[in-house]
């Protein structure tokens, strides 16, 4: 059996993504949930980075465009953050390449946008 990475960290992420769904519901913009979000890492006590900012090194050459990542949660797990209809395959694309830049391992994509809160892990 395949060990999970980073099992508690996760299930508090989680739970604090739970929280705020039980609280706001669905239908909110994307910073609605972002801003709830903070404030609940910040009353339990994880850490994080919010729109944390990383570079594509192509061929030594660092790319124009740069990456932003929702939050960086206890300086290893990326955050996600969605509130659409339906998880669509481009936002794990999306999360695949904010784990390769970045060199994590574990992106967690949550959805606020339906009935129930959903959610993903992504490991890389």
């Amino acid at each position: 059996m395949e060990k999970i990475i980073y099992k508690e960290e996760s299930y508090s992420i989680i739970g604090a993504c739970m929280e705020v769904h039980k609280i706001l519901g669905a239908g909110f913009l994307e910073i609605v949930y972002k801003d709830a979000l903070e404030y609940e890492f910040k009353k339990i006590g994880i850490p994080f980075e919010r729109e944390k900012e990383y570079f594509v090194n192509y061929k030594d050459f660092i790319l124009p465009h740069k990456f932003y990542a929702d939050f960086v949660l206890y300086d290893k797990i990326i955050l996600e953050v969605k509130g659409v209809s339906e998880i669509a395959e481009e936002f794990t694309a999306q999360c695949i390449n904010y784990l390769k830049v970045s060199g994590n391992r574990l992106s967690l994509l949550v959805n606020f946008g339906e009935e129930k809160l959903s959610y993903k892990r992504i490991v890389l």
